[in-house]
């Protein structure tokens, strides 16, 4: 089955809709390895403390608090996402942690980040990419926001390369993650991830496309036996 495009409004509508129960879906579904994931990409984006550093397609936040922790007072991050109620529950997220982090949260479209050229000293994305309705002018945006010799890292969901994982995740995606989601009223919503790994491309690819938007080095690291990975970048 061939995946059908999908526009930027639906995407934006379908995380506004999953937004209430997007932490609790995330962590039930990754037996909270999700957040050891999201260290790594942290990690990987070189972020040091007094930094400015972006995370595109925050959702709930959960990147831009690890940035924020990294840089320190000091530093400065901003999330930005399109999804409303997603952001919302960021900043209440970030309003409850102490102490106090430097975050600003912007509403805003990945695809025209409203930023000067070579602002940022490290960049994070998390399950944002694949999502995009241009994958290539993404990467162009983020190249194009970053300094010279900063780094972008990028987590995704994959498939996997070897025949036994792609039999396994399309087991989970049908048996265990439509159904959670189903017990939450959003077995569409949630079904949408199939469908949009099907038009993801594959690491070797990602990194391909990120040379061609201006990256001077790149390399995508498999994760969880490819079921994730982490594109990371540099300008």
């Amino acid at each position: 089955m061939n995946a059908q495009p999908v526009t930027a409004s639906a995407v934006r509508d379908l995380f506004d809709r999953i937004a209430p129960v997007y932490d609790t879906i995330n962590h039930q579904l990754s037996g909270g390895l999700h957040r050891v994931w999201k260290q790594m990409a942290v990690t990987w984006s070189q972020v040091q403390p007094g930094h400015t550093c972006l995370d595109v397609c925050c959702g709930s936040g959960d990147l831009a608090l690890l940035l924020a922790e990294r840089v320190g007072p000091t530093g400065q991050v901003y999330g930005l996402d399109f999804a409303a109620a997603q952001l919302a529950i960021a900043q209440q997220r970030a309003e409850n942690h102490w102490p106090p982090l430097s975050i600003q949260w912007l509403a805003g479209d990945a695809l025209a980040l409203p930023f000067p050229e070579a602002h940022f000293d490290a960049i994070t994305m998390g399950y944002g990419l694949r999502n995009l309705t241009d994958i290539p002018l993404g990467l162009r945006e983020l190249h194009r926001v970053l300094k010279p010799g900063a780094t972008a890292a990028i987590l995704d969901f994959h498939q996997p390369r070897q025949p036994w994982m792609q039999q396994f995740q399309h087991w989970y995606l049908n048996q265990v993650v439509v159904p959670t989601a189903a017990r939450h009223g959003l077995t569409a919503e949630y079904a949408y991830i199939a469908l949009s790994l099907e038009r993801f491309p594959q690491g070797p690819e990602q990194v391909a496309i990120a040379q061609a938007a201006g990256f001077g080095q790149g390399v995508h690291y498999p994760v969880a036996g490819g079921l994730m990975g982490v594109l990371v970048v540099t300008r």
